[in-house]
């Protein structure tokens, strides 16, 4: 099985090579991730297409880019803000609430654990493991629905939560890949590994494939 896992994610990493996810873009694009604007845009990718967290983050960081700015806007400008990235309302109340904590029990830092991420209220288990590997550089895996998913269908794990899944694919996927597998997983899981109807005569590990229970696109 590990060697099925190495080749299945050494074929997907040849193939998406450059990081397009927005969160991975954020992680590249300076010497110092900032923590804390990662932490927000996940936040915000929560239900929404990738392309519309990447405009809804920079729309929002034109104006508050800190804890401090985000607790002194007003609620309804914050919603305003967000609006096109869905469920605003609960998510303006998120991201005040984490910048609040954020401020006022970690004096302004991004906490760099996972018990003290998930100790803030509106931040799971994904959104803790993306800000500590594209924000600290620690080895753990973010498991969202597509790394869920694939995994599964694929046959690297046999489980039926993205938190199980979580605890099990650091056991079965070799460290090397820990890295950069949540943003191979997720370009592959939009382009062709789709949730219904995948593209599997376009799929570069087809051959891999248990395909138990789906219903492909040739």
């Amino acid at each position: 099985m590990e060697n099925k896992i190495s080749s299945v994610l050494e074929t997907l990493f040849k193939k998406y090579n450059i990081s397009k996810t927005t969160l991975n873009k954020m992680r590249s694009q300076t010497e110092k991730p900032d923590a804390f604007k990662i932490l927000i845009s996940c936040l915000i990718s929560l239900r929404t297409r990738d392309e519309n967290t990447e405009k809804v983050s920079a729309k929002l960081f034109e104006v508050a880019q800190s804890p401090e700015e985000i607790i002194s806007l007003p609620i309804k400008e914050l919603e305003k803000l967000i609006f096109s990235s869905g469920y605003y309302k609960n998510k303006a109340r998120t991201l005040k609430h984490v910048s609040e904590e954020v401020k006022n029990r970690f004096g302004g830092k991004v906490p760099d654990t996972r018990e003290e991420l998930l100790s803030m209220k509106g931040i799971g288990p994904k959104t803790a493991n993306i800000v500590l590997a594209f924000a600290y550089g620690q080895e753990v895996i973010p498991v969202d629905v597509n790394v869920h998913r694939i995994v599964n269908r694929l046959g690297f794990l046999e489980t039926k939560t993205a938190e199980k899944t979580e605890i099990e694919i650091h056991k079965v996927v070799p460290k090397k890949f820990w890295r950069e597998i949540n943003s191979v997983l997720v370009q592959f899981g939009r382009e062709i590994c789709l949730p219904i109807s995948p593209w599997c005569s376009k799929c570069p590990v087809e051959k891999f494939c248990p395909k138990i229970g789906v219903s492909r696109r040739r």
